[in-house]
């Protein structure tokens, strides 16, 4: 369930196929595609340089990194500057905020990351507690077992929306970047077909239709890409 599921459905629909959905372990989805396993993969991929070595990405939305916290934020954490150093911060295994709470060197962090700002102000790094899947992540908050959850921003935002007023969210998205259909190398005819449909589901007013159901048409794209990777 979700704008993934309902974008991949409506995609199928443009292509004349039926779509076979199954839900995996979000960092076991890339090897996956590259091993042949399935066609393509909806799940709020960000499209970076990184991956377009290994696969084709059609890009479908802008979005950012959020905070959630708990209602009240009672830990008074933001995205921004320098609460989240020494704080349990969860995240969903194999994500883009993983690799932020993730030294390149354990001895010397970019000084320009989260981790170099931390360690530059002599305090700890924020504990990163990682977990299978976003769900896994957003219980560790309403257990108290983490401070805060560091996620994309349609996954925040429907976190607390759903939360019954347990949470909140913290400060502004941070990292905007392009989210990307992913679709294995040398499949230029699928690649292609797919960017046809999403431009066709853009054009026609069924995209938006999808980004207002679902809360997120801030981050609404007015035309897909291929590989378009900032960094």
């Amino acid at each position: 369930m979700g704008f993934d599921i309902d974008l991949g459905t409506a995609i199928a629909r443009k292509l004349g196929v039926q779509p076979q959905f199954q839900d995996m372990e979000f960092e076991s989805i890339l090897p996956a595609l590259t091993e042949g396993k399935y066609d393509l993969s909806l799940s709020s991929f960000t499209d970076t340089r990184e991956r377009e070595s290994r696969l084709d990405f059609v890009t479908y939305l802008s979005a950012g990194t959020m905070l959630l916290v708990r209602k009240g934020n009672p830990k008074r954490l933001r995205p921004d500057g320098l609460s989240l150093c020494g704080r349990r911060i969860a995240v969903e295994r194999g994500t883009t905020q993983e690799e932020e709470l993730t030294p390149a060197s354990a001895a010397e962090p970019d000084a320009g990351s989260r981790l170099g700002a931390c360690k530059n102000a002599r305090r700890p790094a924020p504990i990163r507690l990682s977990f299978d899947d976003q769900s896994a992540a957003n219980a560790a908050l309403a257990k108290g077992r983490a401070d805060g959850v560091l996620a994309d921003t349609p996954s925040v935002i429907y976190g607390a929306k759903q939360s019954a007023g347990r949470f909140e969210t913290s400060g502004q998205p941070y990292g905007d970047a392009l989210y990307g259909i992913a679709i294995p190398k040398h499949h230029d005819d699928l690649r292609d077909a797919v960017f046809k449909a999403v431009k066709d589901l853009i054009d026609g007013g069924v995209y938006r239709q999808l980004t207002d159901r679902w809360g997120i048409s801030a981050g609404a794209v007015r035309g897909p890409k291929v590989n378009a990777a900032a960094s």
